[in-house]
Order: structure tokens, then C-alpha cells, then sequence
């Protein structure tokens, strides 16, 4: 099979634990995009924390595709058109801020390249602002703050209590967004219907290439559809269980240079 196209998680996937990409891997990718190889840059970061990476692998050059939001904003990279966009209801928000104000968790939401929220000094604020290279912007009133349309909030906090609030909001929205753990201590807001395959699906069909042509590569909870979706899912070596389990293939780990392993036995070799 002649692999078109190759998506890629970030975090645990093509970043090491450092958020680096790796020289080995970088060049690794530059060639398969030299074959003609299109990459899409998957990840529940904002677009504006996907860039960097972008512009590391060369997407413009090579045409690729950033997935921002789990899947609620698509951009084509050379083009920097915006293919799909799902935005939050806002009439949500008043009930997401309270879920974070009496469990005592930060909520933020995105601005260009500000994170903004009531808690600027939350260890789990720090650290998506961090990851995603974006600086804090402190606001007073969160829900008076946002005023513009968003793809998604996020609330932080300790792992233990968030999955107890998780599976209460989830109950509460399950019919009216996607409520979701991206991390232990993250848990995703996002639009109904919000998940990679999901946007991959739609933006396949956009471009004219079938299934079976991509590749796609994860370690988490959020690329199980996406891994489950491509012609060939593969894992990481490092990735969830259930992860593992719904895959074709299982490559090295993050540490490991896992995306290159993969890339080279099945688009270089």
C-alpha cells in the first residue's frame, strides 16, 4: 500500500517527554514528505500551539494540515485556510465555569496566543500554557472574559476529583457536547461530535483521499478513533492499553523515536 497521508498525535507521540521532536525524526519526516507523504499535526492543542511544530516539519512547504482542538478546527497549512471549524455553544459555558467553581478547578480557554483564566498560578495552567508555548492572561471574571466564539475549554486539575466531576459532566452534556479526558489531569470541553476520526473523515473526503492511504499514529484515549479509522493505526509503545489493543501495529515508544520507526517501515523502505 502507497501511504498518502500520515497523522500524527503530539504529545507521548511525536514530541518526546522533553516536547521536542527529535533531529532523528524530523529528518525522518522531511523525507517522507520529500515522497509526497502529506502530514496532519492531530492534537487537542489550539492551533496556535501546533505551529511550532508545523514549522519545524516544513508543513507549508510540504502542504500539510494542522488538526487543532481534537478535531474542531482544521487548517490547510500551505494555504492557511481554515477547512472546518466547530465552535461551543455559548450557552454552555455558564454551567461549565460552575462545574470548575465548586470544585475549586481552573477553567481557561484560548485567545490568539493567550490561555486565559481566573488562576494564572495553577500548576495545570502552567502547564498547557507551557505545552502549547502560549502566555497566561489572567481575567477577572472568566464567563464576562469570553466574548468571542471558542472551540473548546478545558478544566484542570487534580486527577482523582477530575474524573469524579468528568463522569458528572459527561452525564449531564453527553447529549449536547464531547466531555472527555485528554490527559489525567485535563479534561476536554468541546463541541458534539468533536473527535479526530471524526474530522479526518470530513476532510478526507474534501480532499479526495480514501482510508485506506492514511496512517495514523497515537498514545492516548483521544486517537483511539483516529487509530481505529486509518487504513493503518498504529500505537506507540508508550500508549494507553485500550490504545494498543485497537491497533495494526505497535512502534517504538516516544523516548524511542517511535514516529520514525513507523515511518520508515511503512513509507520509506
Amino acid at each position: 500500500m502507497k501511504y498518502k497521508l500520515l497523522a500524527l498525535d503530539l504529545d507521548g507521540t511525536l514530541t518526546n517527554s522533553k516536547k521536542v521532536i527529535t533531529p532523528h525524526t524530523r529528518e525522518t519526516l522531511l523525507k517522507a514528505q520529500e515522497k509526497g507523504v502529506k502530514i496532519i499535526l492531530a492534537s487537542g492543542r489550539p492551533t496556535y500551539g501546533i505551529v511550532p511544530l508545523a514549522e519545524q516539519l516544513e508543513l507549508q512547504k510540504h502542504e500539510g494540515y494542522i488538526l487543532a482542538y481534537n478535531g474542531g478546527e482544521i487548517t490547510d497549512w500551505k494555504t492557511k485556510e481554515v477547512i472546518c471549524k466547530n465552535l461551543l455553544d455559548p450557552e454552555v459555558l455558564p454551567y461549565l465555569y460552575e462545574c470548575a467553581k465548586k470544585n475549586d478547578f481552573a477553567i481557561v480557554t484560548y485567545d490568539g496566543e493567550y490561555v486565559l483564566t481566573e488562576k494564572p498560578d495553577d500548576e495545570y495552567v502552567l502547564k498547557e500554557a507551557l505545552l502549547n508555548v502560549m502566555k497566561i492572561k489572567k481575567v477577572e471574571n472568566f464567563l464576562e472574559a469570553v466574548k468571542h466564539p471558542i472551540a473548546k475549554c478545558l478544566i484542570v486539575g487534580d486527577p482523582t476529583r477530575l474524573a469524579v466531576l468528568e463522569k458528572e459532566m459527561y452525564e449531564h452534556l453527553k447529549d449536547r457536547m464531547g466531555v472527555f479526558r485528554s490527559e489525567p489531569y485535563f479534561l476536554e470541553l468541546v463541541p458534539k461530535g468533536i473527535d479526530k476520526a471524526l474530522s479526518l473523515e470530513g476532510m478526507l473526503k474534501k480532499i479526495g483521499v480514501p482510508r485506506e492511504e492514511m496512517i495514523a499514529i497515537g498514545d492516548g484515549f483521544n486517537d483511539l478513533s483516529m487509530i481505529k479509522y486509518a487504513g493503518l493505526g498504529i500505537a506507540m509503545a508508550n500508549a494507553q492499553d485500550v490504545v494498543k489493543e485497537n491497533a495494526d501495529f505497535i512502534t517504538l515508544s516516544n523516548e524511542e523515536d517511535g514516529v520514525a520507526y513507523a515511518a520508515e517501515k511503512f513509507i520509506l523502505s
